[in-house]
């Protein structure tokens, strides 16, 4: 992927971000996330914005530095990694690539699709591809993983223990996924150890502007603005971004597409990244969620500023 630097003006963002957090603060609409204890909790009035340029400048509104569990948000970072890994062109093949047209968390595209492909950001297929996570057991395979997405926020992240306490006792949608792409042959490691890196991944604390400094770093080419480190090999990120662009916000993604024309992935922890390639990254954080699972106020705000700043790759 070939990254050519479009410099937008320090004001020009500060005011889109200003114009946006000002705008979208004030909704009620969305419940928090009620899956797990820990996320029950969060205060539904926290709200972030952060965007970071490919000069490493950094703009944030509100709540940037709050924490919350990365969950889905993960699922493009460790999509990059593992590409990088196998190959681009194997990822596609094993993982699959195309949307499933159902929820995020549905068994039956595992047990209808050849092989059990479905695609890396719901979770059948993220937990396919963090099966194929490189390491030699599932420590290491950990380890590889939190150094990436370490190395894609620019600083050492950390499992928070009580959501990943959480996750561990109440997985039993995930557990049946895991199941049923080991049925289909679609895992690289036993059921287990798959499901508990794809835990851990979910469980990794952020922040808005932790967000915002990994999709700058996939809008770099794979380079990391902040930190000058290249994370992955500029020629994985354009996959990345596609199956972002076609699933990142699950059943509401066309209309993503349709309406903000820029790549873009939630969590249910309340994150929401985008990419604005060879431009900037954007992340938020809300915990008010819709009924598909994606932040209310983080995707209108990123919405609101990728048309301010003319941002859409159409």
């Amino acid at each position: 992927m070939n990254v050519q630097q479009d410099a937008l003006s320090y004001d020009k963002v500060d005011r889109a971000l200003e114009r946006a957090y000002s705008d979208v603060r004030d909704l009620t609409e969305g419940q928090v996330a009620q899956v797990y204890p820990a996320m029950a909790g969060a205060d539904p009035s926290l709200f972030g914005l952060c965007a970071v340029d490919l000069r490493g400048q950094v703009w944030e509104r509100g709540d940037a530095e709050a924490g919350f569990g990365l969950m889905s948000t993960a699922k493009p970072f460790t999509f990059a990694l593992v590409c990088a890994a196998i190959g681009a062109e194997r990822a596609r093949d094993e993982i699959g690539v195309n949307a499933t047209g159902s929820e995020y968390n549905d068994v039956e595209p595992v047990l209808a699709a050849e092989g059990g492909r479905t695609n890396p950001m719901v979770n059948a297929g993220a937990i396919a591809t963090c099966s194929r996570v490189p390491g030699a057991d599932a420590a290491a395979q950990w380890a590889h993983l939190l150094d990436g997405l370490s190395a894609f926020a620019g600083r050492q992240l950390y499992v928070d223990e009580a959501l990943y306490a959480n996750v561990m006792a109440t997985n039993v949608r995930n557990r049946e996924l895991a199941d049923a792409l080991a049925s289909k042959g679609a895992l690289a490691t036993s059921a287990a150890d798959a499901l508990e890196i794809y835990s851990k991944q979910s469980c990794v604390w952020t922040t808005a502007h932790d967000l915002a400094v990994m999709g700058a770093t996939l809008a770099n080419g794979g380079v990391n603005p902040i930190t000058g480190v290249r994370v992955v090999p500029a020629h994985v990120v354009r996959p990345v971004i596609a199956v972002m662009m076609t699933s990142g916000l699950y059943e509401i993604s066309g209309e993503w597409l349709y309406d903000v024309a820029l790549p873009g992935k939630t969590g249910l922890g309340g994150g929401i990244v985008t990419v604005a390639p060879g431009r900037l990254g954007l992340g938020g954080f809300s915990p008010l969620l819709d009924e598909a699972a994606n932040t209310v106020r983080g995707a209108r705000a990123h919405a609101e500023i990728a048309e301010a700043l003319g941002l859409g790759l159409f």
